[in-house]
Parts: C-alpha cells; structure tokens; sequence
C-alpha cells in the first residue's frame, strides 16, 4: 500500500499541489533562502518517520557523510553540491508525504552500489530528482500481522573460504569413506569372477571403486604441501596431507575388498594383499593413514564376516585373518616404522640444526667477522662469502621487512598489509615478497597479476585510496575480496618504481592513513638500501684485502717460477677455477711458451697438466688475439663458440662453460697470457674480471722482475764463457754437499779436470778457438754426468765435477766417459781440425778426506799425477798413493 493510500491527511498539512517553475539561474539564487528554510522542517519529519532504507536513499550522493566530511555534514553544509541541487531538494522534501515510523523492515530499491564508493561526479538534478520521486512512492505501509518474505540467511566470507577448503581437501577421503561403506553393506555380494555374467549393479560398483582407487593414487601422487604460512591460516590446509594419505588408504581397503568379494570371500586368494597394504602403510604413511589403513581393515573384515555367516568355520577364518592384520600392522609398527620414523626424526632435526646453524654462521658473519680483518677470519672461498653475506642480508631486510609490516597493521587496523616488489627483469610483474595478516586466503603464487589497482599504481606511481575493491581487483587474495577498503602506495628510489606497500580493511582509509602508508615504504626502502651499501662496502673491503694479499704474495716472489705459482694462489682467493695456464710471447720470434699450468681441486680432465713448455706460433687463437688487441677475451667471460681454439686447434680444453683469457701488461706491452677456464657457469662476472685484470697486470710485472733477478742471479752463480757454475758457486756448493754427506753417511765424488796443452791451442790457434774448446769441454760435462751432478769451471782450462752419492769406483767410470767423450771432439778451424784431450784426477769423501780442501788437494795431485805420466787418464787418488810408494821403494 503506497503513502497515499494510507489515509488521508488533513487539509491543514497538504501543501498544494502546483508543478515546478522553471525559473532562472539568478531568481533560482534570490529564493535560495527561503527554498531552504521551507525544506528544512518537511526534510526532517520526513526523514523522522520513513523507513531506514528510505533514509539512506532519500540522501543524494553528495551529501554522504564519508571519512573526514562527517564534520562539515554536522553543520548542514553538504561535502558537494551546487544552488540548484538545494533547490530542487527542498522542492522534493515538500512534496513527499509524511510516513509513519513502523518496527518492521520493508524493501525499498537501493542506489547502486558504485553511485556510493565511486567518485563523487555531478549528477544530472533532473533526474536525481526523478528517481528519488519513485523510491518515495514506492514504499509500502506494512499492515498488522502481514507475513514478511523469505529471510536469506548469509554465511560469513570466513565460514565460506572454510567450507570451500574443507570440501577441496576433504572430498577424496569422503568418497573413499563411502566407497568402504558401500563395500561393507554387500555392495558386490553377489558378483564373482568364476561367473559367466556379473549382474549390472555390483558390476557399475566395481567399476566406481576402481576409477576411485585410480583417482586416489593420481591425487596422492600429484599432492603438493601447503606452504607453512597457508597451515597457520587454516586448519583444513594443515590436515591436507593426512586427508590425502587416508583418501588413499580407503580407496586401497575398499578396492581390495572389492577383489576379495568378487574372487571368493573370506576364502579369497588375494586376501594377502591385505596384509602387504598394511605393512605398507604402517611403513610409510604417517600416523593417521596408517590406523585408518587397519582399521578400516578389520571393519570391513567384521562386516563380511556378517554377511557371510556367523560360523564356527568363518569364526575361524576371519580370526585368523584379523590375527594376521594385527600382526602385520604389530610388526611392521615396532620394527620399520620404528625405524623410519627415527630415521625421518633424525633427519629432521639435522636439518634443522643445519638449517639454524646456517642462519646464525650467516648472521654472525655478517655482523662479526665482516668486522674483523681476512687474517683473523675463518678461510672462504669468494663464493662461500658471498652466500653467507646473501643469507644474512636476507633474513635482516625479512626480519626488518615483518616488524615495519606488523607494526603497520597494528597501527592502521588492517586485516592485511602486504609488500609487493617489482621484478627488474621488466619492471611490469610484482611478486608478494612480505604479508601480514589476520586472512587466511592469502594466495601461495610468489608472483601477482599487475592489473586492477597493482596496474594503477604501476602506471600512475601516484597513491591510490579504493572505497570498495571490485571482484579481483586484490590478487593477494585467492578469492579477490571485493568490497573492502584498500590503500596502496608506490616505493619509489628517485625514478625507478621498487615495490608497492598495500594495506585493506573493512572501513575507509583516511589520508592521514595514506600517509603513514607512504612514511613506511620510506623505512622499507631506506632498509634495503642500508643492506645495499653493506653488501657494496663489503665486497669493496674484500676486493682491497684480497688485492693485498695478492700483492704481498708477488712481492715475495723473486723468481719467474715462484710468481707464477703464486699468480696461481692469488687467482684462487678471488674466484673459483677448475684449471689455469699462463703463456710467455717471445717478440722477436712470434712465439708463445705455455709456462706453466695449475689444475684445481675437481678439475681434472679439463686441460692437459703436460702442456707446460708447449711453443705455438702466432694464430687465430684466443691467446694470439688477446696479445694483439691487449684486451681480455671472451668479452663476456663465457665463450661464445664451443669449438673456438684458446692456443691451437691441437689444444683441447673439454667442458668450459666460464672462460677468461687476461693480457699480461708490463709498460703497456703484452708479454704473455693468463688463462683460467671453469666448468661453472657465469663465474668471471664484471667485477672479479677487474680484480683479475688488475691482478694479471702485477703478475707481467712481477714476471719481469723475476727474470731480471733471475739473470742477476745467474750472472752471479755462472761463469759467462761457458755457462757452468763460477768458482765461488762451486765452493759454496761443494761445502753444502759435504756436511748433507756427513749427516746422512753419503760418498761424495770430485773430479778435477784439465785440457791437454790448451796453452799451445791458444798459442797456435788463437783464443777465439780456445774459449771455443773451452765451451765445447764445457758442454761434454754437462752431458755426460746425472743432472744432479755439479759441474763448474775451476779457472782457466781447468774444471770440476761434483757427483752426489758416488764411490770411487763409479767416479772413475764417470770420469772415463768424460775423457773419452772430450777426444772425440773436434774443432773446425784455418788450418784444419783441432781435437783435444783431457787429463782427470779423482778424490773422494770419506775415504780420500772428510773437509773441503783436502779433497781438493789430493784430486789436484792426482791430476798433477796423471798430467806427469802420459796425459788424457784418470788417477784416482788410491792410485797416485800407490804410484808414489812403488817409486819410493
């Protein structure tokens, strides 16, 4: 019954009833007062005796009081509005009857629901005025006793997101419930194998348990855990995996059953499988499917006891059956699963105290031995330390990350806060990095769809305040949430867009709110800066410790071969490498020398260790290119082609996924190669190629030193015509093989040697041909001898032998092929060939002397003594000893 069927009003109240004038905007303003001194009264008994719903929807959306506009409605000001809007209102307001108040509730049309949330955008007066004429004249006056229509009762979005859970997780062990239960009542009684035709019912049964037992072992297979956080949230999502075990360990029972009823009952064959399903279970189930798996058993074998026949033979029968069940399950209870859940136990605490000892090793890396200096830390290899410094960094901006996010929510009234990071790979993904929140429908996808307000925020950068989300537009939410209230801001680092900070509720959001939201992701930025600046300063106080390192290290090596192996050493310390070689050029002969090659721990196989000394000329190789353009190849620090040769095609290097071949420079001149190769891939990054171009750089250097001592060194220790050891180099040497004799009860052998009229050599031929014949014996005695031999030039035309762990006896015959090896050889001159020969006295240690300059003097007089009687011998010192007591007797 509409208003004005509800009786009549007294004439006195009626206002008359005339249409509106058009009139125009200036009288419009002149009566403005006055329209709304009228209104205010009729506006107000109105609104006094309609409905609730009428209230609401007698009240145009700019006069909404929403958020910080409370104040200003309180003085009967609207939020919004123009002079024309009043006018018409108060028309509006005289027109509508008076309605009076009832307890009961009545429909009344609703304004749409995004005329509420939406922007506050002018709306035509006209029709405004229009729509609110129907909805006045739509309300109906209730009578006494009048029956209401149908009450819908609603469920809480909770209560829904539970029993959605329940029934995903839950339906497979209820329809293997019902399975067992259709089997326990005889659902296949009746069907047998043996039988020509199975009737249709139990046949479709069969049927049905068996895809169901297919489907279980599928979804069991296929089951992956909810993550911990989704456990937390939810009860359902926590039992999944127990639901899931006894889904499949009800499926199984009931299929068995199956088998047993159709292939002869409690006389069945396949009843063993039984007791294999529940040795299985008690083995490898967890604790609830296991007991559901027996009990589930020793129902259905109470049920077909029943249907069979309560008889002393099926008594018998099924005891048994039930005897074994349980000692299956007793056995199998205390003796594997013992085991395995002690095994699984052990494990798990082992990896949680790994997991934990790994955090804390992180984080007192990072806060204590980052702090100390690289002497009085642990020895890491580069990539050790930089996953520690990785983890450590990690878990402070998470734990940081939280408390900021925790305190948020507290402070704001959230029901979640959520930090979203944009991914650098395009700068048009977030991934859910931080949440926080009382929901339990959080979504398990790291990365988020950067549409509905996420693409607002991403495109504008600007802060964004939603009255009431639409469906899907909150992708955090398995269930999109729509209408709550939701704020959002970006994280902005100068120009680059970082992350976006989004909080939601059920009330508005104040600016106030929007603000705290912005000072947040303020403090969220500035904590993953400070991590970055630690990490910079880090590996920028590592790179100047190693740098120092290797520096200190070259600078004590003084030979070519000692800077070398210590290249080696300096390398290792900055990164990585399974195998590493580095090549000498030779200028003048277009050549390059591998002089040496370092295998690391696991690379073997992956270079020739034997390639030192290998000598290649000028090429299309890497090695030959690096030395032309004076630059590092490959120029990303991986090779481009597999089969692109390093110093020929000859050389193969298998395997290589990283590569860095390093110009050796030395006053802006390449004198060699550095070559490391890697199995791993990407290990010569941007910043350790630097490190190690430096590093390659102190080497060429420290290589030219090393050889410049190096020839100091021999210029010292050698005589320049010949090129054996100096005079004072043997003494040296000869004393240092006399006392390691004396410690170790070695023989020590000397041979003084002398050429045969070498005077008259000079005298005839000149001394160019002498110093000829000189480095022509020189040479015999570097050839003749072990290479552990000493030989060195006495002065003159005279020389010297040492032999290390030698008698007498082998020192001669030493000598002999020194003799005879210096006749045979001849010198080509003017007046036609020259041959010579040598003259050798032999003394040894102990028995000829035990210092020094005994030996020396009796090889001397042994020399003496072979020069007297005939030339080109040997005498040994026993000999000139004898020789001279048969001549004084």
């Amino acid at each position: 019954m509409s208003a004005r069927e509800s009786g009549p009003v007294p004439r006195k109240s009626r206002a008359p009833e005339s249409k509106p004038v058009r009139t125009s905007k200036a009288e419009a303003a002149t009566t403005e007062v006055f329209a709304k001194k009228e209104a205010a009264p009729k506006k107000a008994a109105m609104l006094d005796s309609a409905p609730i719903g009428l209230r609401k929807a007698s009240i145009p959306e700019s006069g909404r009081v929403r958020g910080k506009d409370k104040d200003k409605d309180k003085g009967g000001d609207f939020a919004e509005g123009t002079k024309e809007t009043h006018a018409i209102k108060a028309e509006e307001d005289a027109t509508v009857p008076r309605v009076k108040r009832k307890s009961e509730s009545v429909a009344v049309p609703r304004v749409p629901r995004d005329l509420e949330t939406g922007p506050r955008a002018r709306i035509d007066e006209a029709s405004r005025s229009g729509a609110m004429r129907k909805a006045a004249d739509a309300v109906v006056q209730p009578r006494k006793n009048q029956p209401t229509g149908p009450v819908v009762v609603t469920l809480p979005a909770r209560w829904r997101r539970a029993l959605r859970r329940a029934g995903k997780v839950s339906v497979g062990a209820v329809a293997a419930a019902l399975a067992c239960v259709v089997v326990a009542v005889g659902g296949v009684d009746g069907a047998s194998v043996y039988a020509a035709t199975m009737p249709l019912p139990q046949a479709m049964i069969a049927t049905c348990v068996a895809a169901l037992v297919v489907i279980a072992v599928i979804r069991r297979a296929q089951f992956a855990e909810p993550s911990a956080r989704a456990q937390r949230v939810s009860l359902w999502l926590a039992a999944a995996q127990d639901l899931a075990d006894l889904e499949l360990c009800l499926a199984l029972v009931a299929g068995l059953h199956v088998v047993i009823a159709v292939t002869g009952g409690l006389e069945s064959p396949a009843y063993p499988a039984i007791y294999g399903l529940v040795a299985f279970s008690m083995t490898v189930l967890a604790r609830p499917g296991a007991l559901a798996t027996v009990g589930a058993s020793l129902f259905l074998e109470a049920a077909l006891l029943v249907r069979t026949g309560i008889t002393e033979d099926t008594i018998v029968t099924a005891g048994i059956h039930g005897l074994f069940l349980a000692g299956a399950a007793a056995a199998h209870a205390v003796l594997l699963r013992g085991l395995t859940t002690r095994y699984r136990q052990r494990r798990a605490r082992r990896l949680d105290e790994e997991l934990t000892a790994l955090r804390d090793s992180a984080r007192d890396y990072r806060l204590i031995a980052a702090a100390l200096g690289p002497g009085s830390r642990a020895p890491r290899s580069r990539d050790e330390e930089e996953r520690l410094l990785a983890i450590g960094g990690v878990g402070m901006i998470g734990d940081a990350m939280s408390w900021v996010l925790s305190t948020l929510k507290r402070s704001l009234g959230a029901r979640t806060v959520a930090l979203l990071w944009v991914e650098e790979s395009d700068g048009e993904r977030v991934k859910l990095t931080e949440v926080v929140s009382d929901a339990d429908d959080i979504t398990e996808s790291p990365r988020l769809p950067s549409a509905g307000v996420l693409g607002a925020v991403l495109r504008d950068r600007q802060p964004l305040l939603v009255g009431a989300t639409k469906p899907g537009q909150l992708p955090y939410y398995d269930s999109g949430r729509a209408g709550v209230a939701l704020v959002a801001v970006p994280i902005l680092e100068g120009v680059h867009l970082r992350g976006i900070l989004a909080a939601d509720r059920d009330s508005m959001f104040t600016e106030s709110d929007r603000d705290l939201l912005v000072d947040a992701g303020s403090q969220v930025l500035r904590v993953v800066q400070a991590e970055q600046v630690f990490r910079a300063v880090e590996r920028s106080k590592y790179e100047h410790e190693r740098f120092y390192q290797a520096t200190a290290m070259l600078g004590r090596a003084l030979t070519p071969e000692q800077v070398m192996e210590t290249a080696f050493d300096a390398c290792a310390a900055i990164v990585e490498y399974d195998a590493a070689a580095i090549a000498l050029y030779d200028k003048d002969r277009a050549k390059h020398r591998i002089a040496a090659v370092r295998i690391g721990e696991g690379g073997e196989g992956i270079i020739d260790p034997k390639l030192a000394g290998f000598e290649f000329k000028d090429n299309a190789g890497l090695a030959s290119m690096v030395i032309k353009n004076r630059h590092y190849l490959p120029a990303g620090g991986e090779p481009r082609e597999v089969t692109a040769p390093i110093y020929t095609r000859k050389i193969k290097i298998d395997d290589a996924k990283s590569l860095l071949v390093l110009p050796l420079l030395s006053a802006d001149e390449a004198i060699g190669t550095f070559t490391l190769v890697a199995r791993a891939e990407k290990r010569f990054g941007k910043d350790v190629r630097e490190m190690l171009a430096v590093i390659a750089n102190q080497v060429a250097v420290s290589l030219q030193n090393g050889y410049l001592y190096k020839q100091m060194e021999t210029m010292a220790t050698t005589d320049g015509l010949t090129g054996l050891t100096n005079h004072r180099t043997f003494q040296a040497r000869f004393e240092d093989l006399l006392q390691r004799a004396q410690r170790h009860g070695h023989k020590v052998a000397l041979l003084l040697c002398d050429v045969d009229h070498f005077k008259k050599v000079n005298d005839n031929y000149g001394h160019p041909i002498g110093d000829e014949v000189l480095r022509r014996v020189a040479k015999v005695l570097q050839e003749v001898p072990r290479k552990i031999d000493i030989p060195a030039r006495y002065g003159g035309e005279e020389f010297a032998v040492l032999l290390d762990n030698i008698d007498v006896t082998q020192a001669k015959a030493v000598a002999e092929r020194i003799r005879i090896e210096i006749s045979k050889v001849v010198v080509d001159t003017e007046k036609g060939p020259l041959s010579v020969t040598e003259s050798i006295g032999v003394a040894a240690f102990p028995d000829d002397g035990r210092d020094r300059a005994t030996l020396i003097e009796r090889a001397d007089l042994s020399l003496y003594h072979a020069k007297h009687t005939g030339r080109n011998r040997v005498v040994t010192w026993a000999e000139c000893q004898a020789a001279k007591a048969k001549q004084a007797s």
